[in-house]
């Protein structure tokens, strides 16, 4: 999947539209600087996203996620076209888990720097009384964050957030 080659595409079809950075992200919105990154190919957008600007540039799927619009509507690049969205869906689910992955390490180390700072007994001074509360908070706050995304229930409830946010 080209990146960059989606992005110029969008960027294209806005451009046809006659539509700035700024007009597009309030009609889906994101932000300017969001709608930028995915024209620079840096970033891309989320796949109820994608379907939405196809709809809205009444462009067909697989041109977006192929980055150039296509000559013939033939039937058998339907196969195509759903394993490219398949690949799409699982490259956004890989950076979201990668995401958690760094979480739940942050929160690990964070929990072993608590019980080291114990073990240590340096209880008496203050500043490392307020590191040990800060460690053992922002560890346990990274568990539960673990615990709810990763459960069914907390994915349903992240993905309506995250539908609402953009």
């Amino acid at each position: 999947m080209n990146t960059i080659k989606i992005g110029n595409l969008l960027k294209e079809l806005r451009k046809e539209k006659q539509l700035t950075q700024e007009q597009l992200a309030e009609y889906l919105n994101v932000s300017r600087r969001t709608v930028s990154r995915w024209e620079t190919g840096s970033n891309l957008p989320d796949l109820d996203l994608l379907i939405e600007l196809s709809d809205y540039y009444k462009v067909d799927l697989r041109d977006l996620i192929n980055g150039q619009r296509s000559i013939s509507d033939n039937e058998e690049h339907i196969e195509d076209t759903v394993k490219k969205i398949a690949d799409y869906s699982a490259q956004e689910q890989k950076e979201r888990l990668k995401i958690y992955h760094i979480l739940f390490l942050m929160g690990c180390f964070l929990f072993c720097f608590y019980f080291l700072l114990r073990w240590l007994d340096l209880d008496h001074n203050p500043i490392v009384e307020f590191i040990e509360g800060f460690c053992m908070g922002v560890s346990f706050g990274l568990f539960i964050l673990g615990a709810v995304v990763t459960s069914l229930k907390g994915r349903k409830l992240y993905s309506k957030l995250s539908a609402n946010t953009k």
